[in-house]
């Protein structure tokens, strides 16, 4: 026999001893591992202590992996945050009201809710009625808590927050302003000084619009106690609809005069003057 047939031969066998024995340890292994299996279940089963904690593990494990995998971690907390509550915990006054608003606004019931309890606890304290405060935060950004004007008011109360800074530092600082509960006491803070400065709810109103001095508020006062009067008859219980009550006198004054300008066009000269005015 050759050199290199013997080298072959030997190869094989060694190759083959190398299965065998590997067969051998796996074989071995897995009935190891089986019964270790069959071990833990009887253990499991018979300790009801020891199977509850083992599956609170898994289900940990099981959790902290699905959150792992979509990109996220745990943060249920974020509830304590949210500027919500469930409209059905309200007084009836409350809840009539939160609902009204929720359906002319488009925003949904919690939020509202959440603004209608912190308005009712607040206002009294501070003299205000709570419809008012309502009113003003329905008339300055239809409940938009991330609102902010030409001029600089923002959020719910659309206060001017550079000119307000100092009433923010309870609460963190000027971006508070964005927070709809810090934004609804810096404002009620602000039309009260504005109502006590000025001796009246109106000339208040007109202040705190910025038309203190001028006098003319372009109708913001009239809008403003307009929707606390709808409130108040929500909060009896009367059905008020949500589109607009008619229109106040000023309204209607501005509508006339336009109408008057019409009739001197050229259009209407060959026309018979209309039978009455509108109303």
């Amino acid at each position: 026999m050759s050199f290199f047939e013997s080298f072959r031969q030997g190869v094989k066998v060694f190759a083959s001893d190398v299965g065998d024995g590997f067969f051998l340890i796996t074989h071995s292994g897995l009935a190891l591992l089986g019964l270790g299996v069959f071990c833990a279940m009887v253990l499991f089963s018979t300790q009801a202590d020891l199977r509850s904690a083992a599956e609170v593990e898994l289900i940990d494990w099981l959790q902290n992996r699905h959150d792992f995998d979509l990109g996220f971690q745990n943060n249920t907390d974020a509830v304590d945050r949210a500027t919500a509550a469930d409209p059905r915990d309200l007084p009836q006054d409350q809840a009539n009201i939160a609902m009204w608003l929720s359906r002319k606004y488009r925003v949904a019931p919690e939020p509202i809710s959440a603004l209608v309890a912190e308005a009712f606890d607040i206002a009294p304290r501070n003299r205000l009625d709570p419809t008012l405060v309502l009113a003003v935060m329905a008339i300055e950004s239809s409940f938009n808590p991330f609102a902010q004007s030409s001029v600089g008011a923002q959020g719910l109360m659309q206060v001017r927050t550079k000119v307000h800074t100092d009433k923010y530092e309870d609460f963190g600082g000027d971006l508070a302003a964005f927070d709809p509960i810090a934004n609804l006491h810096v404002g009620v803070a602000v039309l009260k000084e504005s109502i006590s400065r000025n001796g009246s709810v109106e000339a208040g109103l007109r202040q705190y619009v910025g038309a203190a001095n001028s006098g003319e508020d372009g109708g913001y006062t009239a809008k403003v106690l307009a929707e606390q009067q709808r409130l108040q008859e929500v909060a009896l219980g009367h059905t008020v609809p949500i589109s607009s009550a008619k229109p106040v006198e000023g309204d209607k004054a501005g509508l006339q005069k336009f109408w008057d300008k019409a009739k001197e066009l050229a259009i209407f000269e060959s026309d018979p003057a209309p039978s009455s005015s509108p109303q």
